[in-house]
Parts: C-alpha cells; structure tokens; sequence
C-alpha cells in the first residue's frame, strides 16, 4: 500500500527552483509574507542559514519590489522578489514597469492558486498569470501538482531562460501551488509540467523598430557638424568617455552617471535656453535616457538637428523589441530622415581633435561663468582673515558666523549633499523638485547616482534607496573573503516630503536584518512645490491649486520617525547641515531640511 507523503510538489518545487536560480547568479530574494508562498519563503530561509543566498523580509510587497528593485540596481543582477496570491501580486505593478522602461533585471516569483480555484469566486484568487505581460519581458505560468514536480533539469532550463531574459527587464514565473504547502520527503518527478509562456508584451511593438531607425553596426561620427553629446539617466561613463575623446562638450543630467570630466557642461539648461546657442547646434549624440529638462527635449525636437541615439542594448538581439528613446512631437517622416539608433559610435579615421577645440572652449567657458555665479559654497574671505587689525578680524569673525548660521535652501542642500559624496558613496534622488535644482546647481564630480527615471514615480523611493544601500554595503560585490569591506560608504536619499509619505510604509526596519548607513534628506516644504514650475500654477485658482495640487499636510516627520525606529535630526542651517555631513554614520536617520 502505498502511504501518502507529508508534503505535497511546492516545497520540492521551490528548493528545486531555487537551487537552480543560484547556478544563474541570483543572490538575492526578497520576501513579502503570505500563505500561498510559504514554500518559497521556507526554501529561501533555509539557503540564507546555509549561506547561499542573502534574505531580505518585507512587511508589504510595493516595498518589496522596490526594494528588489534598488539591489538589482546596484548590482546589475535580477534580484528576486516573491509573493502571495491576490491583490499581493498587484502590488508589484509600480516595480515592474519601472524596471521594464528603465531596463532594470528583476525576477518576479508569484504564488497562486491551482487552475480548479479560478474562475468560481475563491478566496484571495485572482487572474494575475499575464498580468505584468505589457512590461515583462518573459511570463510563464506553471502548475506544481500536490504529489509530483518537475525533475531538476526542467527547472535548470526554467532557470536559464528567465536568467537571460532579466537581463534587459523584469521577468515572471506565476506557481501554481497545490496544497499541502510545506512539508518534506521524497516527492515523484514529472518530466513534463503544465506551462503557459508568453515572450515580449506589449512593449514589442515600439517606434524605432515599426520606423527602421535601429541599426546594428556602429555610426562613425560627422565631425563637421557643430555638435553636443547629451547623457540621460543610465548613460554611464561610455558617454563622458566618447565626449572626452571627440572632444565635445558633455550635457550631462546629474542622474546620468556621467557628469564628471572637462568636457561636462554643467548648466547647459540655461546656455540651451539661448536661441543662438541652441540654433548653432546641428548634430546631438545621446547616450541613456534624458527626462529632466525641456531645453534637452526641445533640442531634440528640433527639425534642423540630427539625432544619433547610442543604445547597445536595444540594438542588440536581446534588446529587440524595448523602448528606444526617439524625440517627441515629431513626425514619422522626420523621424526616419533626421535619427539614427546605433549600438555604438566610432571617430573618423584622420580625426581631429583640435578642429572643435574653439567649439568646447566656449561651451566650458560659459558654463563657468554661470556656475560661479550660482554656487552657494562658502568661500571664507581670505585677504580680510590675515588682517592684524581688530577691527578687520572683528569683520572676519562676523562673516564667518553670519555663514554658519546662514538658512539652508534647496540649491545649498543639494550642493552640500553632492559635495559630501565619495566614489564609494551612493546617491539616490527621488523624483521631486530636488533633482531638478540639483542637475541645475551641482559642478563635475564622479558620485555614483541612482534615480527611478523608467517611469519617474514617487513610488518606492525609500525602499529603492534601502535596496541599492543594502546591496552595496552588505552585497556580494562589498564582501572581501566573506567579511565586509571597510571602504563600503555612506547612502544617501534626497526625497521631498511628498515622496517620503508616499512611500512611509518601507521605513518599517525588519529586526534581524544588518541595517545599512542610509541618511535620507527630507525637504518639507508642507507639499508639492514642484507644480509651481508646471502651467497649473498660472490656470488654476489658489485653492484649487492648493487643494489638489500642492496638497498640503500635517505630517509630524519626526514622529513618522520615531514610530519606525530611525534615527532623526532637524537641520535649519549651513553648519548644521555640514554637521550632519561630516560625522560617521552607522544606522539609518531622517534628516528633516524645512523650507
């Protein structure tokens, strides 16, 4: 007689997959509690006691993702994020569309019921298979039965194809669990399981390959053309690099990683919005995926301008079929006659450096003019503090203290912050006004930069910040022979108030769990002064715009902090800014700026 086993297929099911996700790369997974995944949850704890892979726990799963989100950021590798059935998955949706157009690996795993509960109103059941299928860029939806799984190879070829298709955006594997949904022993093998795939989404189907823009092999740059590189979100060092070497000026946005170098224009808004110096541009090379500022985009969308996209990815095989920056509000035909997508861009053979060096001399000596002028740096006044005199060192001492007690402002934190950034740092901006002053107020400086700008949303700053703080301070890459490095830095997090209550429930700290140096900046300025730049400001009535627009609060940000056990501290001036700047951080703390 055969005796029925104490487990059913989802706890083999999970370790196997699991397992064979590692041999893939996969280092991180990321838990969201819930019944329908306890198998999952089981088979990751017990590889974070065996020291396989690193754990993370989460109170809700739009944390979760974003906080997958933020390691898979900072390490390059799809984290993996694992849910319940119902509405948990759903939460999920903001992550994943950021991660889909901001090409970010990201491994959905989701729980759900078996094929018999749907369709008949049962508990916590809902259709969510497909549900990601405009952003994924692979979907399978497998069924695990109680008593029987798929044997191992199956699931290292599952493992394989999700590996490969993370690599340029999110991915999904829907687990049809059967109950009992824990347990152990010897479980049957079936070489053939049940599966639903699906490939692409709708984001197969986008302009640049409808139009024959993209093309395979490398553009050779027209030197004879007046022309400006633009560096957008995620253009890395290729773009200050192909600057450097061409010998162009670099407009580079601060979140591009790029803003570093001599060939960085730091306020090239305010030089683009001169009509004569936007009209003597005839040619742009755009490296990543510029959003912050309308000079860049009408710059592009200018008919006289040609456009060489520099996109390796999407012109690549793997990259087929995703989102390909173009210019707006132009037509096909221009389109087709004006921009190139390319997966490279090469020099002339016999270039020439010096030809445009009268070119970019004017381009950096405009652009110092306008950041000297802008700076809120102290300069102490050095002639006056050499003076023997009493009256002279008098003045001296009043200058220097009139400094320190000077009131902070948007431009002098985001200046400091900046400032107080090393290579082995990180600084996460959300998407609110502080990242618009910041790409208008900040010099050159290598800092490395994080910033959701796929989609740019609020949501999930916080846990983005969490994720890539975790990640490259106790991740893979931080270790040296399994301790961690001495030189892991600080991250920071510039976030308005809006943001941050957006996003309040990821402050939840998981007990148990290392906590990272993570000094988040609040601005509060009681809403979201970012409209005021918007036409709204100028349509609506005063109460209308207050009312729906600024949407005012009365949110205590220090008490916000105290119930989730972060550290917190008030700052109102220049020294206390530098205070909090200067010192060691150990655990994460709220900084709160009032405006």
């Amino acid at each position: 007689m055969t005796v029925p086993l104490p487990l059913s297929g989802a706890a083999a099911a999970a370790e196997r997959l699991l397992k064979s996700l590692l041999a893939y790369g996969l280092s991180d997974v990321v838990i969201a509690p819930g019944s329908r995944s306890q198998a999952l949850a089981l088979a990751a704890a017990e590889l974070e006691k065996s020291g396989r892979i690193f754990l993370h726990v989460r109170t809700d799963e739009r944390s979760a993702g974003f906080f997958a989100l933020g390691l898979a950021r900072e390490t390059g590798r799809a984290a993996a994020v694992v849910t319940t059935s119902g509405t948990a998955v759903a939460n999920l949706m903001p992550a994943v569309m950021e991660a889909a157009n901001a090409r970010i690996p990201l491994l959905v795993i989701s729980a759900d019921r078996p094929l018999e509960l749907h369709g008949i109103r049962a508990n916590q059941t809902a259709s969510q298979a497909a549900i990601f299928r405009a952003y994924a860029r692979f979907g399978i939806d497998l069924e695990i039965a109680a008593a029987a799984v798929p044997e191992l190879s199956y699931f290292d070829s599952l493992a394989g194809r999700l590996h490969t298709a993370s690599k340029t955006g999110p991915v999904h594997l829907n687990l049809r669990l059967n109950e009992p949904l824990s347990g152990s022993g010897d479980v049957p093998e079936s070489v053939s399981p049940p599966e639903q795939a699906y490939e692409g989404g709708a984001n197969s189907q986008v302009k640049a390959y409808e139009l024959g823009l993209v093309e395979t092999s490398p553009a050779v740059l027209d030197d004879s053309l007046p022309t400006v590189v633009i560096a957008g979100a995620g253009a890395g060092r290729s773009a200050e690099d192909f600057a450097h070497r061409a010998g162009l000026p670099l407009l580079a946005e601060v979140v591009s990683g790029a803003r570093f170098g001599r060939n960085v224009i730091n306020c090239y808004q305010t030089l683009l919005a001169d009509a004569e110096t936007r009209g003597a541009i005839a040619q742009a090379v755009v490296f990543g995926y510029p959003t912050l500022t309308r000079e860049v985009l009408a710059l592009l969308s200018e008919p006289a301008v040609r456009v060489v996209v520099v996109d390796a990815v999407a012109t690549s095989s793997a990259g087929v079929g995703l989102p390909v920056y173009l210019p707006a509000g132009v037509s096909d035909a221009e389109l087709k006659n004006r921009v190139r997508v390319v997966p490279d861009i090469l020099l002339p053979d016999g270039f020439n450096r010096d030809r445009g060096r009268a070119w970019l001399r004017a381009w950096v000596r405009a652009d110092r003019e306008l950041l000297t002028s802008r700076t809120t740096a102290h300069a102490p006044d050095t002639a006056l503090a050499r003076e023997t005199g009493y009256k002279e060192r008098n003045q001296y001492a009043r200058q220097e203290l009139a400094a320190m007690r000077e009131p902070v402002t948007r431009e002098m934190l985001v200046e400091r912050v900046w400032q107080a950034c090393w290579p082995h740092d990180r600084l996460v901006f959300a998407a609110s006004r502080l990242v618009r002053v910041a790409d208008r107020q900040v010099p050159g400086r290598p800092v490395p930069v994080h910033a959701n700008r796929g989609v740019a949303g609020i949501d999930g700053t916080v846990a983005t910040a969490l994720g890539i703080a975790t990640a490259s301070q106790f991740g893979v890459a931080a270790r040296v022979n399994g301790e961690i490095a001495a030189s892991a830095g600080v991250t920071r997090l510039l976030i308005g108030d809006l943001a941050l209550l957006h996003d309040a429930g990821s402050l939840a700290l998981t007990p148990g769990e290392a906590q990272p140096a993570l000094q988040i900046f609040v601005l509060n300025d009681c809403g979201g002064t970012i409209f005021e730049q918007l036409e709204v400001k100028k349509t609506a009535s005063a109460q209308a715009y207050d009312r729906v627009m600024r949407t005012p609060h009365n949110v205590v940000i220090e008490s916000l902090a105290t119930a989730y056990g972060w550290k917190y501290e008030k700052v109102a001036t220049r020294s206390e800014l530098d205070t909090v700047l200067t010192r060691q951080v150990q655990d994460p703390e709220i900084i709160e700026v009032t405006i």
